[in-house]
């Protein structure tokens, strides 16, 4: 059974228009401009396609050229959707760079000089594939690992959309040795294919990013911008594991900050979460880059970092000293701002629970010597059983489940 190429290459436009307006309603409807951009690229191809199929024997030398451009303009948008798509601004000389080059170069050639035409046409398509898949890969070696359908389909993009302009004088009827090949019949189908295939693929990277950004707010803390403690968790046990395997020590930070809930009662919770953003600031700004740290609790915030104990506890008492320095102003006076911390640090592959208990203890000792200072924890087991074992009856806080602990 023959198929008609111009029939399929009618239903190919048809479904790639389709989906084009299907990116554009979600684009607008979820507020995700590179949707956006990736829609009116298949509208503005799809349009180029079917005014190629259905009147390019009546178009004149300037519509031709219109058109032709309009096909290289889509490459160039969809080029721009993977880079709006990665958080960077559109190349907009880009974006027409390509037709005006294709537009010069065909004016300077004799009308008899066809194959370079194409030539030329393939060469401005296969630079907008290749700078989409550049785009792509980038952010594949940076967050995601098993995108390879999103790096072969620009690729395969590059093949496909060359159809409106490599193909729209040769699928003319006056052309019917190429027209009625099976080369055109493949390719027509397998742009209905790609054109699904493209997609799929915009979906799931676009999926792929919106649950990112999920788990990225369930591990932050919304009002200070440090990990929650969740994220804190999870984050700090991955750093124990790769310290324990190279045989280094780590050191876990409990800060409290002092008379709080008095800031509160006193000042107004607005002066209370203004004191929680100006600690954060004080930790994230005071401790190194390779030093993990978050907000556990009300009040309380830990950190975690890959050194000995000694350096721990010098960094600990930087972060007193700023915090104690930095005072803050509201509307009925200033506000007096202390921290008193804990500290706890083990040998390589130390627990951590049991440095989270220990510093707990530390603290805890802390705020009964009197505030505003860093209380070290006794030398630790490597085990949380070892740890309740010795401290079971010692007169320290009481026990707790396995975890980031809270304050009293």
């Amino acid at each position: 059974m023959s198929l008609d190429t111009s029939t399929l290459y009618l239903v190919a436009t048809m479904v790639a228009a389709m989906l084009g307006a299907m990116l554009l309603f979600f684009g607008k409807q979820e507020n995700i401009p590179a949707l956006k951009w990736w829609g009116t690229a298949y509208l503005l191809g799809a349009a180029s396609v079917a005014l190629w199929t259905l009147a390019a024997g009546a178009l004149g030398e300037m519509l031709s050229l219109a058109l032709n451009a309009v096909g290289f303009i889509a490459c160039g948008m969809v080029w721009n959707a993977s880079r709006v798509f990665h958080g960077r601004k559109p190349n907009l000389p880009g974006l027409v760079l390509g037709a005006m080059a294709w537009i010069a170069a065909v004016m300077t050639l004799a009308p008899e000089a066809s194959a370079m035409r194409l030539t030329i046409g393939a060469g401005v398509v296969a630079a907008y594939a290749a700078l989409t898949a550049t785009e792509l890969w980038s952010e594949r070696r940076r967050t995601m690992q098993k995108r390879w359908p999103a790096i072969a389909v620009p690729l395969l993009h590059g093949f496909v959309l060359m159809l409106p302009i490599l193909l729209g004088d040769l699928l003319h009827p006056r052309d019917a040795t190429f027209a009625g090949s099976n080369w055109v019949t493949v390719f027509a189908i397998e742009l209905v294919l790609y054109a699904v295939g493209t997609v799929f693929v915009i979906f799931m990277l676009v999926s792929e990013r919106a649950v990112t950004a999920h788990k990225h707010a369930a591990s932050m803390d919304p009002l200070t911008g440090m990990f929650n403690r969740r994220g804190f968790a999870e984050a700090t046990s991955r750093v124990i594991e790769r310290e324990a395997n190279a045989g280094r020590p780590v050191t876990v930070l409990i800060f409290d900050i002092d008379h709080f809930k008095g800031i509160n009662d006193r000042f107004g919770h607005p002066a209370g979460d203004e004191i929680l953003k100006l600690f954060s600031a004080v930790v994230v700004n005071t401790l190194r880059f390779t030093d993990l740290s978050g907000r556990i609790g009300g009040e309380e915030f830990a950190a975690l970092l890959p050194c000995s104990l000694e350096d721990g506890v010098i960094a600990a008492e930087r972060v007193r000293e700023a915090f104690a320095g930095s005072g803050i102003v509201v509307e009925n006076g200033p506000v007096d701002t202390t921290v008193s911390v804990g500290v706890a640090g083990g040998p390589a592959g130390t627990e951590l629970e049991v440095l989270l208990a220990a510093a707990d203890a530390a603290l805890y000792q802390a705020k009964r010597s009197g505030r505003n200072r860093v209380e070290v924890a006794e030398e630790l087991p490597l085990s949380l059983e070892n740890w309740r074992r010795k401290t079971a009856g010692v007169g320290s806080r009481p026990q707790q489940q396995p975890g980031i602990p809270r304050l009293a």
